[in-house]
């Protein structure tokens, strides 16, 4: 298959122009967004930001590629092994080259969270576990009193997409799913779901950047 030129910037920009118009674009092209976890929510909502002309995004995953991971998370069969952020990291590039990005290859604590989120202004909370969510929730809500969090609970299984959800918890807290399914469950994760659940978060995150509060 022959490769195409890269398009430029400017011409990736007038793109966005055209279908998102050049107020949105112009906002979104000022956001820093950070991503919390890079599995199959924060890859999938990366992938959604990157696309819509984000300006900056903060990737922020320890963990690597798992072949369990390839059908929910947006990773390559060929990169099974490799560091989850740099594996995304060069996906990204492939579609939104633009795009400024900035790669931790750690873990969230409560110790680190400060340094590794305070340039951006929304944060989006992309974990498995319940209490690295409810630690980023406390750290981002109690030290970032200008930042907004958006996080998710609830997206396991194989029930209605309609049962996915964005609730406004407080005016700078925002959670999308359905608010009750668990892997703990032992009910499975579906691509779809997962993917749905993210596209809540990206699309909250989306709004907020263009001024709309409510959710």
């Amino acid at each position: 298959m022959d490769c195409h030129p890269v398009p430029s910037r400017e011409e990736i920009l007038a793109a966005l122009e055209k279908k998102q118009g050049s107020v949105a674009t112009a906002k979104l092209q000022a956001a820093t967004v950070a991503i919390c976890g890079l599995g199959g929510l924060g890859s999938n909502i990366a992938i959604s930001l990157a696309r819509s002309g984000i300006g900056k995004l903060i990737l922020i995953d320890f963990d690597t590629v798992d072949i369990t991971n390839l059908h929910r998370q947006q990773y390559k069969a060929t990169q099974v092994g490799l560091p989850k952020a740099e594996a995304l990291l060069a996906n990204l590039k492939e579609v939104a080259p633009y795009v400024r990005y900035e790669v931790h290859n750690e873990k969230v604590t409560a110790e680190n969270a400060v340094r590794l989120l305070e340039d951006a202004d929304i944060v989006c909370e992309a974990f498995d576990r319940a209490d690295a969510k409810a630690m980023l929730v406390d750290v981002v809500l109690e030290q970032f009193p200008q930042k907004t969090l958006v996080a998710a609970s609830g997206m396991a299984g194989f029930g209605s997409g309609n049962a996915i959800r964005t609730r406004k918890v407080t005016g700078r807290f925002y959670l999308c799913g359905d608010g009750k399914s668990d892997v703990d469950q032992d009910i499975g994760l579906t691509a779809p779901r997962v993917m749905l659940c993210a596209a809540h978060q990206a699309l909250t995150v989306i709004r907020l950047i263009l001024g709309e509060k409510d959710a």
